[in-house]
Protein backbone atom coordinates (compact mmCIF):
# COMPACT_ATOMS: atom_id res chain seq x y z
CA UNK A 1 0.00 0.00 0.00
CA UNK A 2 2.85 2.36 0.66
CA UNK A 3 6.54 3.02 0.25
CA UNK A 4 9.05 5.46 1.69
CA UNK A 5 11.44 7.80 -0.11
CA UNK A 6 14.06 9.97 1.59
CA UNK A 7 13.82 13.59 0.58
CA UNK A 8 16.36 16.39 0.29
CA UNK A 9 16.13 20.15 0.63
CA UNK A 10 15.55 22.48 -2.30
CA UNK A 11 16.90 25.95 -1.74
CA UNK A 12 15.35 27.52 -4.82
CA UNK A 13 12.98 30.41 -4.23
CA UNK A 14 10.06 31.53 -6.35
CA UNK A 15 10.33 35.05 -7.69
CA UNK A 16 7.02 35.98 -6.10
CA UNK A 17 7.66 34.59 -2.64
CA UNK A 18 10.40 33.93 -0.16
CA UNK A 19 8.96 30.50 0.67
CA UNK A 20 8.96 27.56 -1.68
CA UNK A 21 7.19 24.22 -1.52
CA UNK A 22 6.92 21.68 -4.31
CA UNK A 23 4.00 19.53 -5.38
CA UNK A 24 2.76 16.63 -3.37
CA UNK A 25 4.53 13.96 -5.37
CA UNK A 26 7.89 15.54 -6.09
CA UNK A 27 10.89 13.50 -4.90
CA UNK A 28 12.84 16.61 -3.93
CA UNK A 29 10.97 19.27 -2.06
CA UNK A 30 11.68 22.34 0.01
CA UNK A 31 10.73 22.74 3.65
CA UNK A 32 10.76 26.53 3.25
CA UNK A 33 7.04 26.84 3.62
CA UNK A 34 5.44 30.19 4.10
CA UNK A 35 3.21 31.55 6.75
CA UNK A 36 0.28 29.65 8.28
CA UNK A 37 -3.24 30.46 7.25
CA UNK A 38 -6.84 29.41 7.88
CA UNK A 39 -9.45 27.53 5.87
CA UNK A 40 -13.08 27.96 5.12
CA UNK A 41 -14.16 25.18 7.52
CA UNK A 42 -13.38 27.50 10.41
CA UNK A 43 -16.75 29.06 9.70
CA UNK A 44 -18.43 26.11 11.43
CA UNK A 45 -15.78 25.87 14.12
CA UNK A 46 -17.18 24.91 17.51
CA UNK A 47 -14.31 23.97 19.81
CA UNK A 48 -10.62 23.04 19.74
CA UNK A 49 -11.54 19.38 19.86
CA UNK A 50 -13.00 19.60 16.39
CA UNK A 51 -9.45 20.14 15.18
CA UNK A 52 -8.81 22.56 12.35
CA UNK A 53 -6.30 25.35 11.81
CA UNK A 54 -4.22 27.19 9.21
CA UNK A 55 -0.81 28.39 8.06
CA UNK A 56 1.31 29.01 4.74
CA UNK A 57 3.89 27.10 2.04
CA UNK A 58 4.72 26.58 -2.10
CA UNK A 59 5.59 25.14 -5.83
CA UNK A 60 5.64 22.64 -8.62
CA UNK A 61 6.74 19.19 -9.75
CA UNK A 62 5.62 15.65 -10.66
CA UNK A 63 6.55 12.01 -10.13
CA UNK A 64 6.21 9.14 -12.57
CA UNK A 65 3.40 6.77 -11.67
CA UNK A 66 1.75 9.22 -9.28
CA UNK A 67 -0.78 11.97 -9.72
CA UNK A 68 -0.47 15.32 -8.06
CA UNK A 69 -3.44 16.44 -5.98
CA UNK A 70 -4.30 18.85 -8.77
CA UNK A 71 -4.36 16.09 -11.39
CA UNK A 72 -6.33 13.80 -9.09
CA UNK A 73 -8.98 16.32 -8.25
CA UNK A 74 -9.48 17.85 -11.67
CA UNK A 75 -10.94 14.60 -12.97
CA UNK A 76 -13.02 13.74 -9.90
CA UNK A 77 -14.22 17.04 -8.46
CA UNK A 78 -15.60 19.01 -11.39
CA UNK A 79 -19.08 18.15 -10.18
CA UNK A 80 -20.52 18.66 -6.70
CA UNK A 81 -19.32 16.71 -3.69
CA UNK A 82 -22.74 15.11 -3.20
CA UNK A 83 -22.83 13.68 -6.70
CA UNK A 84 -19.25 12.46 -6.31
CA UNK A 85 -20.01 10.59 -3.11
CA UNK A 86 -22.59 8.46 -4.95
CA UNK A 87 -20.10 7.25 -7.53
CA UNK A 88 -17.93 4.16 -7.28
CA UNK A 89 -14.62 5.39 -5.84
CA UNK A 90 -11.44 5.00 -7.88
CA UNK A 91 -8.11 4.40 -6.17
CA UNK A 92 -5.71 7.34 -6.34
CA UNK A 93 -1.99 7.43 -5.60
CA UNK A 94 -0.83 10.39 -3.54
CA UNK A 95 2.15 11.28 -1.41
CA UNK A 96 2.22 12.57 2.17
CA UNK A 97 5.26 14.45 3.47
CA UNK A 98 6.58 14.03 6.99
CA UNK A 99 8.54 16.78 8.70
CA UNK A 100 11.52 14.40 8.82
CA UNK A 101 12.07 14.86 5.07
CA UNK A 102 10.37 11.56 4.23
CA UNK A 103 7.76 11.08 1.51
CA UNK A 104 5.08 8.49 2.24
CA UNK A 105 3.48 7.08 -0.93
CA UNK A 106 -0.14 6.00 -0.48
CA UNK A 107 -2.80 4.45 -2.66
CA UNK A 108 -6.22 5.68 -1.56
CA UNK A 109 -8.58 2.79 -2.26
CA UNK A 110 -11.64 4.99 -1.60
CA UNK A 111 -10.18 7.68 -3.81
CA UNK A 112 -11.70 11.10 -3.29
CA UNK A 113 -13.92 9.76 -0.47
CA UNK A 114 -10.95 9.03 1.81
CA UNK A 115 -11.16 10.97 5.09
CA UNK A 116 -8.48 12.43 7.32
CA UNK A 117 -8.72 9.72 10.04
CA UNK A 118 -8.35 7.01 7.39
CA UNK A 119 -5.18 8.60 6.04
CA UNK A 120 -3.78 9.11 9.54
CA UNK A 121 -4.41 5.48 10.45
CA UNK A 122 -2.77 4.27 7.26
CA UNK A 123 0.37 6.24 8.12
CA UNK A 124 0.43 5.19 11.76
CA UNK A 125 -0.13 1.50 10.91
CA UNK A 126 2.63 1.32 8.29
CA UNK A 127 5.41 -0.97 9.61
CA UNK A 128 8.17 0.92 7.80
CA UNK A 129 7.48 4.08 9.80
CA UNK A 130 7.24 2.19 13.08
CA UNK A 131 4.96 4.71 14.77
CA UNK A 132 2.95 3.74 17.89
CA UNK A 133 -0.84 3.79 17.74
CA UNK A 134 -0.83 6.82 20.04
CA UNK A 135 0.69 8.86 17.19
CA UNK A 136 -2.81 9.14 15.71
CA UNK A 137 -3.69 11.41 18.66
CA UNK A 138 -0.52 13.51 18.30
CA UNK A 139 -0.32 14.16 14.56
CA UNK A 140 -2.88 14.90 11.88
CA UNK A 141 -3.14 15.86 8.22
CA UNK A 142 -2.28 19.32 6.94
CA UNK A 143 -2.60 20.71 3.45
CA UNK A 144 0.16 23.20 2.82
CA UNK A 145 1.51 25.46 0.11
CA UNK A 146 3.54 28.63 -0.12
CA UNK A 147 0.38 30.66 0.41
CA UNK A 148 -1.79 28.67 2.78
CA UNK A 149 -1.53 25.94 5.44
CA UNK A 150 -4.60 24.15 6.74
CA UNK A 151 -4.89 21.64 9.53
CA UNK A 152 -7.72 19.46 8.29
CA UNK A 153 -10.68 18.44 10.43
CA UNK A 154 -11.46 14.76 11.06
CA UNK A 155 -14.50 14.97 8.76
CA UNK A 156 -12.59 16.46 5.86
CA UNK A 157 -11.80 14.62 2.67
CA UNK A 158 -8.39 15.95 1.59
CA UNK A 159 -9.15 15.80 -2.14
CA UNK A 160 -12.34 17.78 -1.57
CA UNK A 161 -10.33 20.44 0.23
CA UNK A 162 -7.92 20.45 -2.70
CA UNK A 163 -10.82 21.07 -5.08
CA UNK A 164 -11.71 24.18 -3.07
CA UNK A 165 -8.13 25.39 -2.92
CA UNK A 166 -8.47 28.25 -5.45
CA UNK A 167 -11.47 29.62 -3.53
CA UNK A 168 -9.57 29.36 -0.22
CA UNK A 169 -6.62 31.23 -1.71
CA UNK A 170 -8.86 33.97 -3.06
CA UNK A 171 -10.38 34.44 0.38
CA UNK A 172 -7.37 34.09 2.66
CA UNK A 173 -4.09 34.38 0.74
CA UNK A 174 -2.03 37.57 0.62
CA UNK A 175 -0.90 37.12 -3.00
CA UNK A 176 -1.55 38.25 -6.55
CA UNK A 177 -3.94 36.36 -8.82
CA UNK A 178 -0.97 35.19 -10.88
CA UNK A 179 0.77 33.78 -7.83
CA UNK A 180 -2.41 32.07 -6.66
CA UNK A 181 -2.86 30.34 -10.02
CA UNK A 182 0.62 28.82 -9.73
CA UNK A 183 0.10 27.60 -6.18
CA UNK A 184 0.18 23.83 -5.63
CA UNK A 185 -0.49 22.32 -2.16
CA UNK A 186 0.96 19.18 -0.61
CA UNK A 187 -0.32 16.84 2.08
CA UNK A 188 1.73 16.90 5.27
CA UNK A 189 1.70 14.83 8.49
CA UNK A 190 2.26 17.27 11.37
CA UNK A 191 1.62 17.94 15.03
CA UNK A 192 -2.00 18.67 15.96
CA UNK A 193 -2.19 22.30 17.09
CA UNK A 194 -4.82 21.40 19.72
CA UNK A 195 -2.43 19.02 21.48
CA UNK A 196 -1.55 20.34 24.97
CA UNK A 197 2.15 21.00 25.51
CA UNK A 198 2.13 18.72 28.56
CA UNK A 199 1.28 15.81 26.27
CA UNK A 200 4.45 16.43 24.22
CA UNK A 201 6.54 16.45 27.37
CA UNK A 202 5.25 13.03 28.43
CA UNK A 203 6.07 11.33 25.12
CA UNK A 204 8.75 8.64 25.31
CA UNK A 205 8.50 6.89 21.94
CA UNK A 206 11.65 7.56 19.89
CA UNK A 207 9.86 7.77 16.52
CA UNK A 208 7.35 10.33 17.79
CA UNK A 209 10.09 12.36 19.47
CA UNK A 210 11.99 12.37 16.17
CA UNK A 211 9.01 13.80 14.25
CA UNK A 212 8.41 16.44 16.91
CA UNK A 213 12.10 17.37 16.77
CA UNK A 214 12.02 17.86 13.00
CA UNK A 215 8.94 20.07 13.23
CA UNK A 216 10.50 22.18 15.99
CA UNK A 217 13.71 22.46 13.95
CA UNK A 218 11.73 23.76 10.99
CA UNK A 219 10.07 26.44 13.12
CA UNK A 220 13.41 27.50 14.59
CA UNK A 221 15.09 27.82 11.19
CA UNK A 222 12.11 29.70 9.73
CA UNK A 223 12.22 32.31 12.51
CA UNK A 224 8.86 31.31 13.96
CA UNK A 225 10.36 30.57 17.39
CA UNK A 226 12.32 33.69 18.46
CA UNK A 227 15.04 33.18 21.07
CA UNK A 228 18.42 34.56 22.14
CA UNK A 229 21.53 34.35 19.94
CA UNK A 230 23.30 31.87 22.23
CA UNK A 231 20.21 29.65 22.14
CA UNK A 232 20.20 29.62 18.32
CA UNK A 233 23.88 28.64 18.41
CA UNK A 234 23.20 25.85 20.90
CA UNK A 235 20.29 24.49 18.86
CA UNK A 236 22.29 24.74 15.64
CA UNK A 237 25.11 22.74 17.21
CA UNK A 238 22.70 20.01 18.31
CA UNK A 239 21.23 19.85 14.82
CA UNK A 240 24.71 19.69 13.30
CA UNK A 241 25.68 16.82 15.63
CA UNK A 242 22.53 14.91 14.67
CA UNK A 243 23.12 15.40 10.94
CA UNK A 244 26.94 15.28 10.74
CA UNK A 245 27.85 12.82 13.45
CA UNK A 246 30.66 13.32 16.02
CA UNK A 247 33.22 16.08 15.64
CA UNK A 248 35.93 15.34 13.07
CA UNK A 249 38.76 17.92 13.17
CA UNK A 250 39.80 17.05 9.63
CA UNK A 251 36.42 17.87 8.19
CA UNK A 252 34.48 20.07 10.62
CA UNK A 253 36.42 23.33 10.35
CA UNK A 254 35.48 27.01 10.56
CA UNK A 255 35.43 27.12 6.78
CA UNK A 256 33.01 24.16 6.71
CA UNK A 257 30.56 25.82 9.11
CA UNK A 258 30.89 29.13 7.31
CA UNK A 259 29.71 27.41 4.12
CA UNK A 260 27.02 25.35 5.88
CA UNK A 261 25.62 27.90 8.34
CA UNK A 262 22.41 28.32 6.32
CA UNK A 263 21.54 24.71 7.24
CA UNK A 264 21.83 25.29 10.97
CA UNK A 265 20.89 28.93 11.66
CA UNK A 266 17.89 31.14 10.83
CA UNK A 267 18.51 33.74 8.17
CA UNK A 268 18.91 36.70 10.53
CA UNK A 269 21.80 34.89 12.27
CA UNK A 270 23.80 34.20 9.12
CA UNK A 271 26.73 36.32 8.07
CA UNK A 272 26.49 38.67 5.09
CA UNK A 273 27.56 37.62 1.60
CA UNK A 274 30.58 39.94 1.50
CA UNK A 275 31.87 38.90 4.92
CA UNK A 276 31.61 35.23 3.98
CA UNK A 277 33.34 35.88 0.67
CA UNK A 278 36.31 37.47 2.45
CA UNK A 279 36.64 34.35 4.65
CA UNK A 280 37.05 36.44 7.79
CA UNK A 281 35.89 35.00 11.09
CA UNK A 282 36.07 36.75 14.44
CA UNK A 283 35.74 35.09 17.81
CA UNK A 284 32.04 35.92 17.93
CA UNK A 285 31.24 34.95 14.33
CA UNK A 286 28.30 32.53 14.00
CA UNK A 287 30.46 29.82 12.40
CA UNK A 288 33.08 30.06 15.16
CA UNK A 289 30.48 29.81 17.94
CA UNK A 290 28.70 27.02 16.10
CA UNK A 291 31.91 25.01 15.84
CA UNK A 292 32.78 25.61 19.50
CA UNK A 293 29.40 24.33 20.66
CA UNK A 294 29.53 21.43 18.21
CA UNK A 295 32.89 20.28 19.62
CA UNK A 296 31.51 20.31 23.18
CA UNK A 297 28.92 17.59 22.47
CA UNK A 298 30.29 14.23 23.69
CA UNK A 299 30.85 11.68 20.92
CA UNK A 300 28.81 9.03 22.77
CA UNK A 301 25.66 11.17 23.11
CA UNK A 302 22.69 9.36 21.59
CA UNK A 303 20.45 10.87 18.93
CA UNK A 304 17.41 10.41 21.13
CA UNK A 305 19.03 12.38 23.97
CA UNK A 306 20.00 15.19 21.59
CA UNK A 307 16.53 15.39 20.07
CA UNK A 308 15.03 15.45 23.54
CA UNK A 309 17.34 18.28 24.63
CA UNK A 310 16.39 20.27 21.51
CA UNK A 311 12.69 19.76 22.24
CA UNK A 312 13.02 20.59 25.93
CA UNK A 313 14.30 24.02 25.02
CA UNK A 314 11.50 24.53 22.46
CA UNK A 315 8.91 23.44 25.03
CA UNK A 316 10.08 26.30 27.24
CA UNK A 317 9.11 28.84 24.56
CA UNK A 318 5.60 30.28 25.05
CA UNK A 319 4.79 30.04 21.33
CA UNK A 320 5.69 26.36 20.96
CA UNK A 321 3.04 24.50 18.97
CA UNK A 322 1.43 27.62 17.50
CA UNK A 323 -0.56 27.82 14.31
CA UNK A 324 0.75 30.88 12.47
CA UNK A 325 -1.15 33.43 10.44
CA UNK A 326 -0.02 36.24 8.20
CA UNK A 327 -0.84 39.76 9.27
CA UNK A 328 0.44 43.31 9.31
CA UNK A 329 0.59 46.03 11.94
CA UNK A 330 1.12 49.76 11.77
CA UNK A 331 4.62 50.84 12.75
CA UNK A 332 5.12 53.88 14.96
CA UNK A 333 5.88 57.19 13.24
CA UNK A 334 9.22 58.64 14.36
CA UNK A 335 10.23 61.87 12.69
CA UNK A 336 9.43 63.42 9.32
CA UNK A 337 11.23 60.72 7.33
CA UNK A 338 9.05 57.95 8.71
CA UNK A 339 5.95 59.96 7.78
CA UNK A 340 7.05 59.78 4.14
CA UNK A 341 8.18 56.13 4.17
CA UNK A 342 5.49 54.93 6.57
CA UNK A 343 4.35 51.37 5.82
CA UNK A 344 2.74 48.55 7.73
CA UNK A 345 5.04 45.85 9.08
CA UNK A 346 4.35 42.20 8.14
CA UNK A 347 4.09 39.94 11.18
CA UNK A 348 3.24 36.39 12.13
CA UNK A 349 0.36 35.88 14.54
CA UNK A 350 0.99 32.70 16.51
CA UNK A 351 -1.91 31.09 18.35
CA UNK A 352 -1.67 28.04 20.61
CA UNK A 353 -3.45 26.56 23.61
CA UNK A 354 -1.95 29.18 25.95
CA UNK A 355 -2.08 32.53 24.17
CA UNK A 356 -1.51 34.85 21.21
CA UNK A 357 1.89 36.03 19.99
CA UNK A 358 2.86 38.75 17.51
CA UNK A 359 6.20 37.81 15.96
CA UNK A 360 8.56 39.58 13.58
CA UNK A 361 9.97 36.48 11.88
CA UNK A 362 12.41 38.52 9.75
CA UNK A 363 14.23 39.89 12.78
CA UNK A 364 13.17 36.86 14.85
CA UNK A 365 11.77 38.78 17.79
CA UNK A 366 8.61 38.63 19.85
CA UNK A 367 6.76 41.94 19.62
CA UNK A 368 3.85 41.04 21.89
CA UNK A 369 2.89 37.95 23.82
CA UNK A 370 -0.37 37.56 25.74
CA UNK A 371 -1.88 34.68 27.63
CA UNK A 372 -5.63 34.29 27.26
CA UNK A 373 -6.08 35.28 30.91
CA UNK A 374 -4.28 38.57 30.17
CA UNK A 375 -6.25 39.78 27.17
CA UNK A 376 -9.52 40.38 25.42
CA UNK A 377 -10.02 40.54 21.69
CA UNK A 378 -12.46 41.41 18.95
CA UNK A 379 -12.82 40.84 15.21
CA UNK A 380 -13.95 43.57 12.81
CA UNK A 381 -14.92 43.46 9.15
CA UNK A 382 -13.71 46.29 6.89
CA UNK A 383 -16.06 49.18 6.27
CA UNK A 384 -15.43 48.81 2.51
CA UNK A 385 -15.60 45.07 1.90
CA UNK A 386 -15.25 45.48 -1.87
CA UNK A 387 -11.96 47.35 -1.47
CA UNK A 388 -9.04 44.84 -1.62
CA UNK A 389 -6.82 47.30 0.28
CA UNK A 390 -9.29 47.46 3.17
CA UNK A 391 -8.56 44.40 5.30
CA UNK A 392 -10.41 42.74 8.18
CA UNK A 393 -8.68 43.16 11.51
CA UNK A 394 -8.20 41.61 14.92
CA UNK A 395 -8.10 43.88 17.99
CA UNK A 396 -6.06 42.72 21.00
CA UNK A 397 -6.62 44.54 24.30
CA UNK A 398 -4.45 44.16 27.39
CA UNK A 399 -3.67 46.06 30.58
CA UNK A 400 -0.26 47.55 31.46
CA UNK A 401 1.22 49.93 34.00
CA UNK A 402 2.25 53.22 32.37
CA UNK A 403 3.79 55.95 34.51
CA UNK A 404 2.31 54.30 37.58
CA UNK A 405 -1.20 54.25 36.12
CA UNK A 406 -3.14 51.20 34.93
CA UNK A 407 -4.18 51.68 31.33
CA UNK A 408 -5.51 49.57 28.49
CA UNK A 409 -3.54 49.14 25.27
CA UNK A 410 -5.13 48.01 22.01
CA UNK A 411 -3.24 46.59 19.05
CA UNK A 412 -4.89 46.35 15.63
CA UNK A 413 -3.72 43.51 13.37
CA UNK A 414 -4.80 43.71 9.73
CA UNK A 415 -5.18 40.37 7.95
CA UNK A 416 -7.35 38.45 5.52
CA UNK A 417 -7.05 35.62 8.04
CA UNK A 418 -8.38 37.67 10.97
CA UNK A 419 -11.66 35.74 11.00
CA UNK A 420 -9.70 32.50 11.38
CA UNK A 421 -7.62 33.93 14.20
CA UNK A 422 -10.83 34.99 15.95
CA UNK A 423 -12.35 31.52 15.61
CA UNK A 424 -9.25 29.75 16.88
CA UNK A 425 -8.85 32.11 19.85
CA UNK A 426 -12.54 31.67 20.69
CA UNK A 427 -12.19 27.90 20.74
CA UNK A 428 -9.12 27.95 22.98
CA UNK A 429 -10.65 30.50 25.35
CA UNK A 430 -13.82 28.44 25.71
CA UNK A 431 -11.64 25.47 26.59
CA UNK A 432 -9.80 27.55 29.22
CA UNK A 433 -13.16 28.66 30.67
CA UNK A 434 -14.45 25.09 30.83
CA UNK A 435 -11.36 23.96 32.71
CA UNK A 436 -11.57 26.94 35.10
CA UNK A 437 -15.25 26.24 35.74
CA UNK A 438 -14.60 22.54 36.33
CA UNK A 439 -11.81 23.37 38.78
CA UNK A 440 -14.06 25.83 40.61
CA UNK A 441 -16.90 23.31 40.84
CA UNK A 442 -14.48 20.72 42.14
CA UNK A 443 -13.33 23.13 44.87
CA UNK A 444 -16.92 23.90 45.80
CA UNK A 445 -17.85 20.23 46.25
CA UNK A 446 -14.91 19.82 48.63
CA UNK A 447 -16.19 22.61 50.91
CA UNK A 448 -18.72 21.94 53.77
CA UNK A 449 -22.00 23.57 52.50
CA UNK A 450 -20.82 27.05 51.70
CA UNK A 451 -22.86 29.01 49.23
CA UNK A 452 -20.86 30.08 46.24
CA UNK A 453 -20.38 33.83 46.20
CA UNK A 454 -18.28 34.22 43.04
CA UNK A 455 -19.90 35.97 40.15
CA UNK A 456 -19.61 34.76 36.56
CA UNK A 457 -17.00 37.43 35.92
CA UNK A 458 -14.73 36.26 38.70
CA UNK A 459 -15.10 32.65 37.65
CA UNK A 460 -14.23 33.54 34.07
CA UNK A 461 -11.39 36.09 34.15
CA UNK A 462 -11.28 36.46 30.38
CA UNK A 463 -13.18 39.74 30.22
CA UNK A 464 -12.41 43.35 29.38
CA UNK A 465 -13.34 44.46 32.90
CA UNK A 466 -10.75 42.50 34.86
CA UNK A 467 -7.53 41.81 32.95
CA UNK A 468 -4.35 40.89 34.84
CA UNK A 469 -1.04 42.56 34.07
CA UNK A 470 0.50 41.05 30.91
CA UNK A 471 3.44 38.93 32.03
CA UNK A 472 5.29 38.00 28.85
CA UNK A 473 8.18 39.97 27.45
CA UNK A 474 6.89 42.51 24.93
CA UNK A 475 8.42 45.20 22.70
CA UNK A 476 5.56 47.68 22.80
CA UNK A 477 7.74 50.52 21.50
CA UNK A 478 7.83 48.79 18.11
CA UNK A 479 4.04 48.79 17.84
CA UNK A 480 1.44 51.50 17.27
CA UNK A 481 -1.02 51.15 20.15
CA UNK A 482 -4.14 52.96 21.24
CA UNK A 483 -4.23 53.80 24.97
CA UNK A 484 -7.38 54.06 27.10
CA UNK A 485 -7.94 54.68 30.76
CA UNK A 486 -10.09 52.36 32.87
CA UNK A 487 -13.16 54.42 32.07
CA UNK A 488 -12.72 53.90 28.34
CA UNK A 489 -11.41 57.38 27.44
CA UNK A 490 -8.73 57.48 24.76
CA UNK A 491 -5.57 59.06 26.18
CA UNK A 492 -3.02 57.97 23.58
CA UNK A 493 -2.36 58.33 19.86
CA UNK A 494 -4.08 55.82 17.61
CA UNK A 495 -2.04 56.35 14.44
CA UNK A 496 -4.18 56.07 11.34
CA UNK A 497 -6.70 53.68 12.85
CA UNK A 498 -10.28 53.79 11.71
CA UNK A 499 -12.97 52.82 14.17
CA UNK A 500 -15.68 52.99 11.53
CA UNK A 501 -15.35 49.23 11.09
Amino acid sequence: MSSLDSQSRDSGLDSDTSHNYVTVIQNEYSRNRGFPQPPDPYSDYSSPRNGEVQSGGEENGSSEGYKTLSESTNSQWERTEDSQSDQTPHSIKVCVYLMSDVAFHMELEDGANTTVPEMVQAIVNDPELGLPKSAANIFTMWMCSGLLELQLKPGHRPLAVRAKWPALLAKYAHATDSRQRRDEPVLSFQRNVFLPRATDQRIKDAKVVELLYHEARYNILEGRYPCEVNNYIMLGAIQARLELGPYNPQHHTIHFFREQQSNFLPVHMRRGVWTSWLHLSGKTSPEVKLLENFKLIPANTTERKLQRKYLEFCWSLPYYGCAFFQGQVEQPVRGLTSLITHQDVPVLVGINTQGVYIIDNVQCCLLLGLKYEDMSWDFAKPSQEDNPDCLPCLFLQFRVLENGTRVFKILQVFSKQAVMMDALISGFVEDVKRKASAALNSDETDRPSEAATDSDDTQMPLTKQDLPQASLGNKLSKLTLATFDEEGRCIGRMGSWSFTY
